[in-house]
């Protein structure tokens, strides 16, 4: 499962011109699942969004999280990110999961970092949507489930 986190101070969806989601001050997390990805890999990416420190303290450094802050996360399922363009300059999507089951996981997802603390909002799942992002800072981080595997060095 994979992550981009934006840092925001505002952002919305919208669909055929109608606003259905937007958050003041939080993150955006743009959120992909492969054909591997489990429960685990949400709970795992749930708990470390809400926990990652990247908004500013009263010294102006990235020490407080999502939680701290009292921010909210506008969610949204985004397949392209297990993109694949090593061949040709058309990306391939065949690492991405059907939607049968990355929409229950997506579901999940969001449900996990609700029970964290965070006031959840979301996209449309498959939809096409315009995602309007005020990233502040700007700050970006890219998060990959797989990174839990891996031994620290």
């Amino acid at each position: 499962m994979r992550a981009v986190v934006q840092r925001v101070t505002e952002a919305g969806v919208e669909i055929e011109g109608q606003t259905i989601s937007q958050i003041a001050q939080g993150l955006v997390v743009l959120l992909g699942i492969r054909h591997e990805d489990s429960e685990a890999d949400a709970e795992y990416l749930a708990a470390k969004i809400a926990n990652l420190r990247i908004f500013q303290d009263d010294q102006d450094k990235m020490n407080l999280s999502l939680l701290d802050v009292r921010g909210e996360a506008l969610v949204i399922s985004q397949f392209t990110l297990y993109g694949n363009t090593r061949k040709g300059r058309r990306p391939s999507f065949i690492e991405a999961a059907p939607p049968a089951k990355a929409d229950p996981l997506y579901e999940y997802f969001m449900e996990m970092l609700s029970k964290q603390g965070i006031s959840v909002k979301r996209g449309v799942f498959g939809a096409m949507m315009l995602v309007r992002i005020h990233n502040y800072g700007p700050v970006t981080i890219l998060l990959d489930s797989e990174e839990q595997h891996k031994p620290r060095q």
